[in-house]
């Protein structure tokens, strides 16, 4: 993530980050000092092979849950309006970050324009932060229906769209910096050799970026989120509680159809509450790793750059890269009906297709019966059997 050296996508390594400032500090590599551009090829397949992956992962259950939205016969919630902008969001990390990752481990170097390599950069951390504060919102406005429920009440989807614009808009601006930190340029002068790198005039700046995406990416959100959730899960306990003490009160024992309805009310409360704390604990298993080796990375001093320690810095990105394929199956798991209706749309594509190859057959046996009667028409409209009285040779061709 945030790269700065090789090909290493802004979010995905900042391990090689500290390489390149020791590049342009120190005019050499740690760690390889025979070759300063060379990579380890089996770390990259491993990476293509993973990325690859990952990428088809996440386009097919991402557009797997907006088709299955598109068709489904029920009113859209707001907690349906946010898991789709979150779909949207990851889609974006999928075709601009996943992606352009993928295609850069392959060619290994940046092969592109400097403008593309500005664009690139902005996209991959622009799709981070719309996915993460799209689930910080999805997750406030749980928080919201729990605590405080009469608010719902107060134009709801109006206030569904707001926080949904202004998550797609803050996360447009806050990724602009990336315009002005990457560039396409010369991996060390003289080597005539060129990669989309970040440059930092001061050597604080790396410290300062990645404390800086760490903190905004990850321990706000974090903070924010379990914030929330620890004031959801003493809302609904205060709730049943209450319900269950109220139910005694007036009956001495617990009434069959009130029990029913307060578990009733508990499970709809909690079905949504515990989808969005499975999300959360998807995205905090499979981020914390990366933050964590990219902060040690730069605040350690004497951290040692060897192939062990490579390899573990590029595993932890790759496990951050997986939480776009999370996200759909999580839903489908959660919210039944949308895995129903994405079958049910399957079904009726292949219904669909099957009807159309029906009625081509079809078509084509009205096509052949009209053939048949008009080739057994007589000239005169006669219907009959008609035999061309023709003496001229034929070729055995005509007599078959």
């Amino acid at each position: 993530m945030y790269a700065m050296s090789g090909n290493v996508s802004l979010t995905f390594s900042l391990a090689e980050d500290s390489v390149l400032m020791e590049t342009m500090w120190n005019g050499s590599v740690p760690g390889n000092h025979s070759d300063p551009f060379a990579r380890n090829e089996h770390v990259a397949q491993m990476e293509i092979l993973v990325l690859s992956v990952t990428f088809v992962v996440a386009v097919v259950g991402n557009v797997s849950v907006l088709l299955a939205m598109h068709n489904t016969k029920k009113k859209m919630s707001r907690m349906h309006l946010f898991i789709k902008h979150l779909s949207l969001a990851d889609l974006v990390v999928a075709f601009f970050q996943v992606l352009p990752q993928l295609c850069w481990e392959i060619t290994f170097r940046f092969y592109g324009p400097d403008f593309l390599c500005r664009i690139v950069k902005h996209l991959q951390v622009m799709g981070m932060y719309a996915s993460t504060y799209m689930m910080v919102m999805m997750t406030l406005d749980r928080y919201i229906a729990i605590c405080h429920p009469l608010k719902t009440l107060q134009q709801p989807t109006q206030r569904s769209y707001i926080m949904i614009v202004s998550t797609w808009m803050c996360s447009l601006v806050l990724s602009i910096p990336q315009y002005f930190i990457f560039s396409l340029s010369e991996i060390k002068n003289g080597s005539e050799v060129y990669d989309c790198w970040a440059n930092f005039i001061q050597p604080w700046g790396a410290k300062a970026y990645i404390t800086w995406i760490t903190a905004g990416i990850f321990l706000v959100p974090v903070v924010i989120l379990m914030t929330c959730y620890g004031f959801i899960c003493h809302s609904i306990w205060k709730n049943i509680k209450y319900k269950k003490r109220k139910t005694t009160n007036k009956s001495g024992v617990f009434g069959k159809d009130s029990v029913s309805s307060v578990t009733t009310i508990s499970r709809a409360k909690l079905r949504t509450v515990k989808m969005t704390f499975v999300i959360v604990l998807a995205y905090i298993v499979c981020w914390a790793p990366f933050f964590i080796v990219q902060m040690w990375s730069v605040w350690d001093e004497d951290f040692q750059w060897d192939d062990s320690e490579n390899t573990a810095v590029t595993l932890s990105a790759l496990l951050a890269s997986l939480n776009s394929c999370c996200n759909p199956w999580i839903y489908m798991i959660f919210s039944g009906h949308l895995l129903q209706d994405f079958v049910h749309c399957f079904c009726c594509w292949h219904r669909i297709n099957k009807d159309l190859r029906k009625e081509d057959s079809d078509s084509s046996l009205r096509r052949t019966t009209l053939l048949t009667k008009n080739t057994n028409r007589s000239p005169t409209g006669s219907v009959g059997y008609w035999r061309d009285v023709d003496n001229s040779p034929k070729t055995s061709l005509q007599a078959e």
